[in-house]
């Protein structure tokens, strides 16, 4: 199977094609949220990727949720685009467990829990807690982050956090059982497991009805004048 993967819930836009269980192309940019100049053109260098050698998108699969309300509209549009234009299905994939997939790949410790963190604001993010073989085990969660937080889960268990929303946690969460890894975003790459197996299983959205999982409203504020 042949499947175009779409990621931009945080800060980061990327972009995978995979034959199968392997990735064969992969683009990304991590400078910032300009995912509404740079996804089309990610998404044309894939389908270019493709076209030079003979072959259509099986499916289209894009990364769900949590995360940014406008990184999460740009993905989810552009794959509905792509399923109505191609006429193929589409996948949704949970974000957190695409990194907590690349946490687990490089922590490697059966026995530790992972919780990936996306920043939401001030000491806000959005969290669950999943185990070392990516099941999740808790809800997923919009939580204030304060010095009590995981403190049931920390007294028994080692616990890695990791994520743009775990940086501001490193202060407040100080148990010892914490462990922070640094530089882990959900990246396109890492959803190929999840697509693959959902493909096999015929596990897929409705192309028509689907939204992104936002966990919390969208707020919208008053720019600030300009004197």
């Amino acid at each position: 199977m042949t499947i175009l993967h779409i990621e931009t819930s945080t800060n980061v836009c990327s972009v995978a094609v995979s034959e199968g269980s392997e990735c064969v192309f992969f683009k990304m940019n991590d400078e910032g949220m300009n995912h509404a100049a740079l996804l089309s053109l990610f998404v044309r260098d894939a389908l270019d990727f493709l076209k030079s050698a003979g072959k259509l998108p099986d499916a289209i699969a894009v990364s769900s949720g949590p995360g940014s309300y406008t990184g999460l509209r740009i993905g989810v549009s552009t794959a509905k685009g792509l399923c109505y234009g191609y006429e193929i299905p589409l996948i949704a994939v949970d974000t957190l467990a695409v990194m907590a997939a690349e946490a687990a790949a490089r922590a490697k410790d059966s026995g530790l829990l992972l919780c990936p963190m996306i920043d939401a604001r001030r000491m806000e993010v959005y969290t669950a807690v999943y185990n070392a073989a990516l099941v999740r085990t808790t809800d997923i969660l919009a939580e204030i982050i304060t010095t009590d937080s995981y403190a049931d889960l920390l007294s028994n268990n080692k616990v890695c956090f990791f994520g743009n929303g775990a940086d501001k946690c490193k202060t407040v969460i100080t148990h010892p059982n914490a462990l922070f890894l640094d530089n882990i975003a959900p990246l396109a790459s890492n959803m190929i497991r999840f697509a693959t197996e959902a493909y096999e299983k015929a596990d897929f959205a409705d192309v028509a009805y689907f939204e992104p999982f936002y966990l919390k409203e969208f707020q919208a504020t008053t720019p600030r004048k300009t004197l």
